[in-house]
């Protein structure tokens, strides 16, 4: 399955600490195909995109979440792999 496909079906603490593990070893294994690949990087793209995230729920026709949810929280991280 692909790395982005899982996001869809994280709803708990446990998923999302799946997910992470999987986001580790991607990063381990596809680092050149990262956008932002050091800690820097990653967390200056985080920032921006959870500043224009409403934007990208717009696109797929999603409600924007007003709470976060485990979800989310993997929205980001995963977005921010490769967010410019």
């Amino acid at each position: 399955m692909e790395l982005y496909k899982s996001i869809d079906s994280i709803t708990s603490r446990e998923d999302l600490a799946r997910f992470i593990s999987l986001l580790r070893i991607d990063l381990q294994n596809n680092k050149a195909q990262w956008e932002n690949p050091t800690l820097e990087r990653y967390l200056e793209a985080m920032e921006a995109w959870v500043i224009d995230m409403d934007g990208y729920y717009q696109n797929r026709q999603e409600p924007k979440p007003e709470q976060p949810s485990w979800k989310t929280v993997a929205d980001i991280l995963y977005a921010s792999s490769m967010y410019e």
